[in-house]
């Protein structure tokens, strides 16, 4: 019985990683030749300073997208989803700590029906700092988005072809791609994965980073729940507060006019007035929000330098 042949697109994220590149682009030939199925592989050059575009103009076969300046994982992601023709699409970073040997297993994977299939990290070979800092960002992650896999950052991912057209990644938004897929309807799978040493160069993430990726994971909380609709919860928060503050003036009012009371002097005046005047500035809010979400929006935000096709 003939089995069915897949197209698989692999892209791999790279900044400064010159002796890495080539590497990784060996091992992941060697993997793929012994596969049946056709693929491309795309490296996004994200506005390396080192030689890291050199070497990669070195390769075939391969697709070099190279970025003028340094813009970020995400947005180099998103690129080579723009890029990527495949049935399957598989991301890994260019650092070599991914072990391209595990792309069947990910394929199999997504055979049994998952539509995105994240890596896990089960032995971790990073520094001890990065490590807690990563456990407490997914125990977070976890608990808030009740998307229940181990590593919510892990860059070796599976991708059906479908999930990367939906997507539409900006700031550091690929550190929850998997709490992002699960809200729009997809469904989520994980497999632990072989973790290798970083060999060559530094990493990327600084302390800032757990800071960052907690913003940015509130940032989806929010934009999961009112994105559509912004004067769900400012028009809210709004009306309360300002049903408030005209509950407060009310009162103050009937004591001035009924008891003939001062009220010039009370706390409550100024309280009121500012809980009107907060209020409304909600209510504004939440309708810029629905006028700007009815404005199509571009979020790419990297330059092209150039386009090299090594195929």
């Amino acid at each position: 019985m003939k089995t069915e042949r897949y197209n698989v697109s692999i892209i791999v994220p790279a900044y400064n990683e010159e002796a890495s590149v080539s590497i990784l682009h060996r091992e992941i030939v060697n993997i793929m030749r012994s596969i049946d199925c056709v693929y491309e592989i795309i490296f996004v050059d994200d506005g390396s300073t080192d030689g890291t575009l050199a070497e990669l103009k070195k390769l075939s076969p391969a697709r070099i997208i190279s970025f003028a300046n340094n813009s970020g994982k995400s947005q180099a992601l998103q690129a080579g989803f723009y890029e990527a023709s495949g049935d399957y699409i598989l991301t890994l970073d260019g650092d070599l700590q991914d072990d391209p040997s595990e792309i069947p297993r990910f394929i199999n994977k997504a055979r049994e029906g998952a539509d995105l299939v994240c890596g896990w990290k089960k032995k971790r070979m990073d520094p001890v700092s990065k490590k807690i800092i990563s456990k407490f960002a997914n125990f977070v992650a976890r608990k808030f988005s009740r998307v229940n896999i181990h590593d919510m950052n892990c860059g070796f991912k599976l991708y059906k072809s479908n999930v990367v057209k939906s997507l539409e990644l900006y700031g550091d938004m690929h550190r929850y791609i998997p709490f992002i897929v699960s809200g729009m309807g997809f469904s989520v799978g994980e497999i632990p994965v072989n973790h290798r040493p970083r060999r060559y160069g530094k990493t990327k993430y600084g302390p800032g980073r757990l800071t960052r990726s907690l913003f940015d994971f509130f940032t989806l909380i929010f934009l999961r729940k009112f994105t559509d609709r912004p004067m769900h919860f400012f028009g809210f928060w709004g009306f309360l507060l300002s049903c408030v503050g005209f509950l407060s003036l009310f009162y103050l009012s009937w004591l001035k006019i009924v008891k003939e009371t001062p009220i010039g002097n009370r706390p409550l005046l100024i309280f009121g007035i500012l809980l009107v005047i907060i209020g409304f500035q909600f209510l504004s809010l939440g309708f810029l929000g629905e006028l700007i979400i009815r404005r199509n929006k571009d979020r790419r935000q990297f330059n092209i330098r150039e386009k090299i096709d090594n195929r």
